[in-house]
């Protein structure tokens, strides 16, 4: 689904900047600035700088000046807004809201309310069930939202935090729903970066622990004639740790510096 962030009249040139670095970090490229501060503020060295390399993301935005032509072939608004309001969208969490839109949720409810119309309109039908696309509305730093820009929105989203200091940097919140509506949408896999271990069998382990009876006997530990539970044990644990080869090339070096150590004791 397209996907747009519309920052309206954003005042600080860092934090265009760091909201082209957000969409690129979590896929996303449209970006809209309704009556920006700054009329060369995609061009500033602190945009560029808190861009961090989302370059593209900034020869890629318009500023426009009204939020009219910034919504333009949008079908679902979502608000940030924080400040409680008497009328309005309903509220929601960035997390729950997003899952009701995939699920179609939010389209069922739709269709629920004007359902007398859809049977005489059906062109009405057609339109909910095609999405055209998602705008993430945010406001400018100091004052937010306006309401009638709110208003317009299908719902205001607020993001869960401390109800003791809520406020969160512009950048911060467009990466939070950001990564929020990617999670939504599927995620992006997670990149291992470190080889799997390569897991030692079970002769290995036993060859492994058969050295450490040795050299357990040797200093004393265990007593071959009255072994009682102690290598059972051990085996036990071992099993438990999921020893990898590299593990076992250990402790066979611990086992056989504790037999050259000392002599053994009887």
């Amino acid at each position: 689904m397209k996907t747009r962030f519309i920052l309206i009249e954003t005042s600080h040139a860092g934090n265009v900047g760091a909201a082209a670095r957000a969409m690129k970090t979590m896929g996303f490229d449209d970006l809209v600035l309704v009556r920006p501060r700054w009329a060369n503020v995609l061009r500033k060295e602190e945009t560029i700088q808190r861009a961090s390399g989302a370059l593209d993301v900034l020869n890629n935005a318009r500023i426009v000046e009204t939020v009219e032509e910034a919504v333009e072939g949008l079908s679902h608004l979502c608000a940030t807004a924080m400040t409680p309001r008497d009328f309005g969208p309903p509220t929601r969490t960035p997390r729950q809201h997003f899952e009701m839109l995939i699920k179609g949720e939010l389209r069922a409810q739709a269709e629920q309310a004007l359902e007398p119309d859809l049977a005489s309109n059906p062109a009405a039908t057609d339109t909910l069930h095609g999405e055209t696309g998602i705008g993430l509305m945010f406001g400018c730093e100091r004052f937010g939202m306006a309401n009638e820009d709110v208003y317009r929105c299908n719902v205001a989203l607020s993001i869960p935090s401390n109800p003791q200091f809520g406020s969160l940097n512009l950048g911060a919140a467009i990466q939070v729903l950001a990564y929020e509506w990617r999670e939504a949408l599927g995620g992006f896999p997670v990149v291992e970066h470190t080889p799997p271990p390569d897991r030692a069998d079970m002769q290995q382990v036993a060859g492994m622990l058969g050295h450490w009876e040795q050299a357990l006997a040797h200093i004393g530990f265990l007593d071959p004639a009255a072994p009682k539970k102690l290598m059972p044990r051990l085996n036990q644990m071992f099993n438990r740790a999921q020893l990898t080869q590299e593990e076992i090339h250990i402790l066979r070096g611990v086992a056989k510096a504790m037999l050259q150590s000392s002599p053994p004791k009887h």
